[in-house]
């Protein structure tokens, strides 16, 4: 049995959750998020309580029951409170700066890198080398710190590159001589 998808979700106050058919909409104070199950859950709303369960004792049941468990859980979360992913730039001469929605960062490259930020994200750059990520959809946002993070990868000799705040990368010893 799932024990993530056995526990209920709790609505705080000020969260309203409808329900129409396999698709579930939550609203709250920082807005609206919806969220359509497959059919192998079923999901009801009872109160201020939503709870996930399996349609059937299959594999795929299973897994759908804990991930839509999850996806209801982070959808009450993004209404009230907002998800954050901060990164770190680690290099010399590396940086970030903002430009109104276009997040410039300086890698080293032979080119500056321009990203586009995505509506629902906000990105404010408190230092040259710290990126914070914030947003209402926890999905959105690690996508969006993941695609900056892409644009170099922490290496596993000089440890240079964005990473995760926190993320340790081992570091491998160089040639000898």
């Amino acid at each position: 049995m799932s024990r993530i998808g056995k526990q209920p979700v709790e609505l705080p106050s000020g969260v309203t959750a409808s329900l129409s058919g396999q698709t579930i909409e939550v609203k709250g104070p920082k807005g609206t998020q919806s969220f359509t199950a497959t059919d192998d859950v079923t999901i009801t709303v009872e109160g201020n309580v939503i709870k996930v369960d399996p349609r059937g004792k299959s594999k795929r049941a299973r897994q759908q029951w804990g991930m839509s468990r999850t996806m209801v859980a982070n959808m009450v979360h993004g209404v009230t409170n907002t998800f954050k992913k901060e990164l770190e730039i680690q290099g010399v001469g590396y940086r970030a700066q903002l430009q109104g929605s276009v997040l410039k960062l300086n890698l080293g490259l032979s080119h500056d890198v321009d990203f586009q930020i995505p509506d629902g994200v906000t990105v404010t750059c408190p230092k040259q080398t710290e990126i914070v990520v914030e947003g209402h959809d926890a999905q959105l946002v690690g996508q969006v710190a993941a695609n900056i993070r892409d644009w170099r990868r922490p290496e596993p000799y000089k440890g240079k590159g964005i990473r995760y705040k926190g993320e340790y990368i081992f570091q491998k010893e160089g040639k000898k001589k």
